[in-house]
């Protein structure tokens, strides 16, 4: 069993539109509303992959209802969010059919009591002993401590179970100290981390400030990982176009997947970056195009070395 953690969870919701005009009335031509926050996408990946997957985060109103409501249509996924008085926030996307860009709407999310965060961490306490990877994902709502992750890493580390970590800011900069077993930035989170823009000396950086492996994704270039075991670069065949929303989620799943599955590093990479590359192809986050993603599983391109023992 995975777990994954989505404190800010939402419902992501998608128009679609012929073409995105400043100033303008549109049609909308096709609306989907799914379960979201990153979280919640790479638990839903996970268990297209066949892997039982636990979900937990916080949840409220009506919105939070909607959000639970279309879980319990995912096989595979257990429902473990823990309630809060404040409303699910709501994340919009709007797609450009005829450029095929996005534009993105965040809402912050429900404003978070101490005592719905003391409650959120007993829950968290008694899941992840019995699970064989955590997941923390995405933003913090409003009221959770800036170092939350830090503290949800040392929880699990003190469990024995491996953590990646995927947020931004100062969230991150707080939770690579508490020494994740995987850090999965974008190139720009690595970059406000450790004030380098050269991705290779900035994951090595990364490692120096705690994270035991670094894998940073290079958008349409793939991922770059520096890692105890060795250094590779993965990357696509070609690039693709489509919704890039939710893609940096399945290269995670990808990656957790890999790891409970005792994959080697090459492997691992291959998978997230043909998962997040058949993302890409999908119409909403938290799906892939699955005849895509095993053609360009056997055509992602890996090189780098393997460390000395």
């Amino acid at each position: 069993m995975i777990l994954t953690v989505t404190l800010n969870t939402a419902l992501d919701i998608t128009y679609r539109v012929p073409s995105l005009r400043p100033h303008a009335s549109h049609r909308v031509t096709e609306v989907t509303e799914r379960p979201g926050g990153k979280g919640l996408n790479v638990a839903r990946v996970l268990a297209a992959l066949g892997h039982e997957v636990t979900v937990t985060g916080f949840t409220g109103g009506a919105t939070g209802r909607m959000v639970q409501d279309r879980l319990t249509a995912v096989p595979g996924l257990v429902d473990a969010l823990v309630p809060v008085a404040g409303p699910t926030r709501r994340t919009i996307a709007v797609v450009d059919e005829q450029s095929g860009d996005t534009t993105q709407l965040n809402e912050p999310g429900p404003t978070v009591t101490p005592a719905e965060w003391s409650a959120f961490q007993e829950a968290y306490g008694d899941l992840v002993p019995s699970v064989s990877a955590v997941a923390l994902c995405g933003s913090l709502p409003p009221g959770v401590p800036v170092g939350a992750y830090a503290g949800l890493i040392r929880t699990a580390k003190a469990a024995g179970v491996p953590v990646l970590l995927d947020t931004s800011g100062e969230a991150l900069r707080r939770g690579v100290a508490a020494r994740p077993d995987i850090l999965k930035p974008n190139a720009d989170e690595l970059s406000e981390l450790t004030g380098s823009h050269e991705p290779l000396r900035a994951t090595q950086d990364a490692r120096r400030r705690g994270a035991q492996s670094v894998i940073a994704s290079l958008g349409k270039e793939g991922l770059l990982a520096a890692t105890p075991e060795g250094r590779w670069r993965a990357a696509p065949p070609t690039p693709v176009q489509g919704n890039p929303t939710g893609a940096g989620d399945s290269a995670v799943a990808g990656l957790l997947s890999g790891l409970a599955e005792r994959l080697p590093w090459p492997d691992r990479l291959s998978r997230a970056v043909a998962l997040s590359a058949a993302t890409v192809l999908a119409p909403v986050a938290g799906e892939f195009d699955r005849a895509a993603y095993e053609e360009l599983l056997a055509r992602v391109t890996v090189t780098g070395e393997v460390s000395a023992a």
